[in-house]
């Protein structure tokens, strides 16, 4: 079984940002959310807020949209941005983990036919996070508590803030844009 990050991973982008753009173009009234996502970036940089509350000051736009829709849209016209390689050893026993909100990958994931996707929960509403951000060691910890899973065959990230997942990994790779090396965790 291989866990794969998403955004830079098999995704070429991030998707969040690239969602958040696909929606300001379909509904250009949402850049009346931007002077919140500023001054959330700007809580962020003075320490006075973490990355958590960052991010639900970022999707505070989605109270403007039918998000769950528009995600099916955004999927249309960027699932071509899904790295070959991933596509070409792809597996039933994948499971996805992302700091990503859920509802945003759900529709890619099954798509792919990937049935297991690990993501921040989002009310695609409000924007709201039920729980951490899944970054870092909540990615080890949601693993853990919703698979049981301590070990893993392959990992595969572009991001070494995910050292926890690889050194729980036999085998952990680095992806830098859509090329694979391997990662020792010791690095």
């Amino acid at each position: 079984m291989n866990v794969y990050d998403f955004d830079g991973t098999i995704y070429n982008g991030d998707s969040t940002v690239d969602f958040f753009l696909y929606a300001l173009g379909r509904k250009p009234a949402l850049i009346r959310y931007v002077p919140k996502q500023l001054w959330g970036f700007a809580l962020y940089g003075a320490k006075r807020i973490g990355k958590t509350e960052l991010k639900e000051y970022f999707f505070c736009f989605l109270s403007g949209i039918n998000a769950v829709e528009l995600a099916e849209l955004f999927w249309d016209q960027n699932q071509d941005r899904i790295y070959r390689w991933y596509l070409r050893q792809r597996q039933p026993d994948d499971i996805i983990i992302s700091a990503s909100a859920e509802f945003l990958l759900a529709p890619i994931c099954q798509r792919l036919g990937i049935r297991r996707l690990i993501a921040s929960k989002v009310n695609p509403k409000t924007g709201a996070f039920s729980g951490e951000n899944c970054r870092g060691g909540e990615k080890v910890r949601r693993l853990k508590d919703e698979y049981q899973i301590t070990h893993i065959h392959g990992f595969y990230s572009d991001s070494r803030s995910d050292l926890p997942l690889a050194s729980i990994a036999h085998r952990a790779y680095l992806v830098e844009k859509g090329r694979l090396r391997e990662w020792k965790p010791q690095e």
